[in-house]
């Protein structure tokens, strides 16, 4: 699992940073319509982590801005690294 606290319509996507002690901050290119910025930080986590699009949903928040990822195929340490120059 991992929270986020998603910014839409960005002219780019990519993580920001930390957003308090326990989510990240990621910035999405898509609108907020439609779950087209859901799709899009779905899509983004697959693709940073390198796991399947399939093994990536948001299962919380799917209206608002902070949400919970469930990532499917990649453990947690990999998760980490793959975020760890995000972080502070």
């Amino acid at each position: 699992m991992i929270k986020l606290r998603v910014s839409p319509g960005a002219k780019g996507t990519s993580i920001e940073g930390a957003y308090g002690e326990d989510a990240l901050r990621l910035r999405v290119a898509a609108p907020p319509v439609s779950g087209k910025a859901n799709a899009e930080a779905e899509r983004f986590l697959a693709r940073t982590l390198g796991v399947r699009r399939s093994e990536v949903a948001v299962v919380r928040g799917g209206s608002v801005r902070d949400k919970t990822v469930l990532v499917r195929g990649a453990a947690l340490e990999e998760v980490r690294e793959a975020f760890s120059d995000q972080l502070p």
